[in-house]
């Protein structure tokens, strides 16, 4: 951590911006997502393709998840935007690009990017250091979640208006939480202003997991408890809706992996596919 409290993004965040960019650079067009700006806040080594977890084939499946996963909540924001959603805020953004790849969407909305202290002052420098900046419409906005049960008024405080709509997006981050902190996000976002909409990503039991995917994600779930983020919560997408309908959600969706191949990668040739492990529910307040 340097002396402005700026400490580097958590590997699986760095890993989820490499692998974006693996996917412009080594599989062919169209790409579901053009984004390599990710890569550029990083800025590993030169031989970063090398690493074992950056391994082309190896990581097919994964970069597929990751870049689905990332275009159909950028789908949903734009189709939100085009309806007069004004707010966009990302729950544990990490190194989300979307403000710096889609500054004609983006800039007509307020974007609220929520995440950890430390890594979030590094992105700032980072952006700076790149010429990126952060546009008056680009709110970042600190909050511990361990700590921190009043990040909704530190929302506010940055300028979220909770009486008007806002899509909000929480990826790669409900596997952390247990059931309980899941709920209260859940009932915190049902307290925002009606046709706000919600997309939330979620892990699958194990068993529920493709079997070519399976060992991976095992091994992922090894190397989170490793480093001290264990995974705590795995749901069927019945569960998932479940909650989401307990909660008192409205047209509530589940996006499985199957949708995402269909929608964005039917016309590929080379077999590039998102694979069942972590799947979408989409809900609107």
């Amino acid at each position: 951590m340097d002396e402005n409290g700026a400490a580097e993004p958590d590997s699986t965040a760095v890993r989820t911006a490499l692998w974006r960019a693996m996917h412009v650079q080594v599989d062919p067009p169209p790409h579901v997502l053009d984004d390599e700006i990710g890569l550029r806040l990083v800025a590993p080594d030169d031989g970063w393709r090398s690493r074992p977890d950056m391994d082309q084939q190896g990581t097919r499946l994964f970069r597929a998840s990751m870049v689905a996963r990332a275009r159909v909540i950028e789908d949903l924001v734009v189709e939100e935007a085009s309806g007069g959603v004004g707010q966009y805020v990302i729950l544990g953004a990490g190194l989300d690009t979307f403000a710096q790849r889609r500054p004609e969407i983006a800039a007509g909305l307020r974007v609220f990017e929520v995440d950890q202290p430390g890594p979030q002052a590094w992105k700032r420098e980072r952006l700076i250091e790149l010429g990126l900046g952060i546009p008056e419409w680009l709110r970042l906005v600190p909050v511990d979640f361990e700590t921190d049960g009043s990040w909704w008024k530190r929302l506010v405080s940055a300028g979220f208006d909770a009486g008007r709509p806002a899509v909000v997006a929480s990826a790669g981050v409900s596997m952390y939480l247990t059931r309980d902190a899941i709920m209260e996000t859940l009932r915190q976002i049902m307290a925002l202003a009606p046709g706000s909409t919600l997309a939330m990503t979620f892990i699958l039991p194990p068993e529920l997991v493709d079997p070519e995917l399976r060992p991976a994600m095992e091994g992922a779930a090894r190397g989170a408890q490793a480093s001290g983020t264990p995974f705590l919560s795995y749901f069927t997408p019945d569960q998932m809706v479940d909650l989401a309908r307990e909660t008192g959600f409205r047209d509530i969706r589940h996006v499985s992996a199957a949708d995402l191949a269909e929608r964005y990668f039917a016309d590929r040739t080379d077999g590039l596919r998102p694979a069942s492990g972590e799947e979408l529910l989409v809900a609107t307040v």
